[in-house]
């Protein structure tokens, strides 16, 4: 790992490449046992983002020898007609993993959408019974941001027993199942949130910092212990054009032991992670 100052910088796109070089070999023996993993990705609308999102996705599958199927829709599809293509999408045994591109348009109801995957499908962890197995310490496909974080953490070789983790932003896609998944491994944590109080402070006793916030270099540099490994799972447009994250990566570098970078960092491990849920549900469907 190259270094920066004192903290040792974790290349997700490394680590992302490691995963997927492991799934291809995966799905090369999955195949030859007659099993294709599919997965079908529903687009509603135009929104730019989401076109750039699902294109790759749809790039990283192919490339590991997954079946990748693509609906785009427009923006005046209802939520019924939504909800039969989904219901067709559950019962066919090509299709894997359903993924639906969010946002949605404001007239139809995410929830009720996320609702009417599949578990055994849901490659995103969105499901409630995905979260509910999750809480219970008994994860099946898991939300894949935070799945990917916890990659990165291993990578450091860092036993998170009794450490104290603090994550920034309480977002049901990052924060709350986070928090589960480090619980999992028995580190003491602490969700924060708009209306904490005492913010820089609770940061500044974390030996885990993630921060989900969805602000451009939100956590200052000192708010940094030393030795902490940070996280960062923002992506921001800085005044200047830069692409930042959440934390103030020059500051946060000088007392990390590791860091994510922005880009290059957890953004790699969201797409990896949701490859490896496909497979995962694939090789259940299969009975294998």
């Amino acid at each position: 790992m190259e270094k920066l100052h004192s903290a040792n910088i974790i290349n997700g796109k490394e680590v992302a490449a490691n995963i997927r070089a492991g799934l291809k070999e995966e799905i090369t023996v999955l195949k030859a046992r007659g099993v294709t993993p599919g997965l079908t990705v529903v687009l509603v609308g135009e929104n730019p983002a989401s076109q750039v999102y699902v294109r790759n996705k749809g790039k990283a599958s192919e490339e590991v020898g997954i079946r990748s199927n693509e609906h785009i829709l427009p923006d005046s599809t209802t939520q019924e007609e939504l909800l039969t293509l989904i219901a067709g999408l559950n019962a066919s045994s090509d299709v894997h993993g359903i993924l639906v591109q969010l946002p949605l348009p404001a007239h139809i109801d995410s929830e009720a959408v996320l609702e009417a995957i599949s578990p055994a499908k849901d490659v995103d962890g969105f499901h409630p019974y995905n979260v509910g197995r999750l809480m219970i310490g008994k994860p099946t496909l898991q939300p894949c941001t935070p799945y990917g974080i916890m990659k990165l953490i291993e990578t450091t070789g860092v036993d998170l027993s009794g450490k104290d983790a603090v994550i920034v932003g309480r977002s049901n896609i990052v924060g709350k199942p986070m928090a589960m998944m480090l619980l999992q491994m028995n580190a003491t944590v602490t969700v924060c949130h708009s209306r904490t109080k005492d913010l820089a402070g609770k940061v500044r006793a974390a030996d885990i910092v993630i921060a989900a916030v969805g602000r451009a270099e939100f956590v200052k540099g000192d708010w940094i212990k030393d030795g902490a490994v940070v996280i960062d799972v923002g992506i921001n447009r800085a005044s200047d054009g830069r692409l930042v994250g959440d934390v103030d990566f020059e500051g946060a570098a000088k007392r990390a032991s590791f860091i994510t970078p922005v880009p290059g960092g957890v953004g790699p491990m969201t797409i990896a992670m949701l490859l490896q849920n496909t497979v995962d549900a694939a090789r259940k469907s299969a009975g294998l």
